[in-house]
């Protein structure tokens, strides 16, 4: 969440920015004068803006009106020591009116109620496990050249970024066997693998540390991960069925 103050007191400047970063909002910008903080908005996306009302050059009003050329769907937030423009502010469709001293109560209402909800950016990357297992990138499923190569990154996945050697992904792959034929078939799979994974730019989503294999669990984003970590919508999501389309798919 992009935030601005702009507010002329330093005094009000620093108590809503404490405020704010009391509440988790670390990317906070501060401006004493609207010009500057107009200029800021143009050249940067503003999900939230936090706007005193009496200032010099341009009120809080008009700086609103300006903002909101800029992005219809920024939330403006008035911060004030006067009640005498919650007029202007309904008309403005503002996101919230607080008066001076803000306190952390009233700031947090006022972000828990914006007018236009934040929009989160979706993970490039992202695993499902529930169900059949697909990787997607973009929001579309990633195509393998051998399903194979699918099969072994699903595998790495599914052991949630500890180690394979080979003797352990040859052995869900394909069962008990493990010759030279199996062997020289792996590091074809392997080479498949990066090979994807480097044309959409996910070539270090698989490491290779001698004969072992595991992927980097902070560069992409999964069902199971999320599952574990207790995320109610990942929990609703496991209706019992776990990368259905592999023997050794077992949660």
């Amino acid at each position: 969440m992009n935030i601005i103050i702009v507010d002329d007191e330093l005094h009000a400047r620093n108590r809503l920015k404490k405020l704010l970063s009391e509440l988790g909002s670390e990317d906070v910008e501060v401006f004493d004068r609207s010009i500057s903080a107009l200029s800021f908005a143009k050249e940067n996306r503003v999900d939230v803006a936090f706007l005193d009302i009496t200032m010099p050059e341009m009120n809080g009003i008009e700086l609103a009106k300006e903002l909101k050329k800029t992005n219809p769907y920024v939330n403006v937030v008035f911060c004030t020591g006067y009640s005498e423009f919650m007029r202007d502010a309904i008309d403005l469709h503002a996101s919230g009116y607080l008066l001076k001293p803000a306190e952390v109560e009233s700031v947090s209402k006022a972000l828990d109620n914006l007018l236009h909800p934040i929009a989160v950016a979706s993970p490039r990357f992202f695993a499902r496990t529930f169900g059949t297992f697909d990787f997607f990138v973009d929001g579309e499923p990633l195509h393998f050249k051998r399903s194979k190569s699918k099969e072994m990154l699903a595998y790495l996945i599914s052991i949630r970024g500890s180690g394979a050697n080979r003797k352990d992904i040859s052995a869900a792959l394909f069962g008990d066997k493990y010759d030279e034929q199996t062997q020289n078939y792996l590091s074809k799979i392997y080479k498949d693998l990066m090979e994807t994974l480097s044309s959409v730019g996910g070539a270090n989503i698989v490491r290779k540390s001698f004969n072992t294999y595991s992927v980097n669990t902070e560069l992409f984003s999964c069902d199971l991960y999320d599952y574990d970590k207790g995320d109610p919508a990942a929990i609703n999501a496991y209706k019992g069925e776990f990368m259905t389309q592999y023997d050794w798919g077992i949660l």
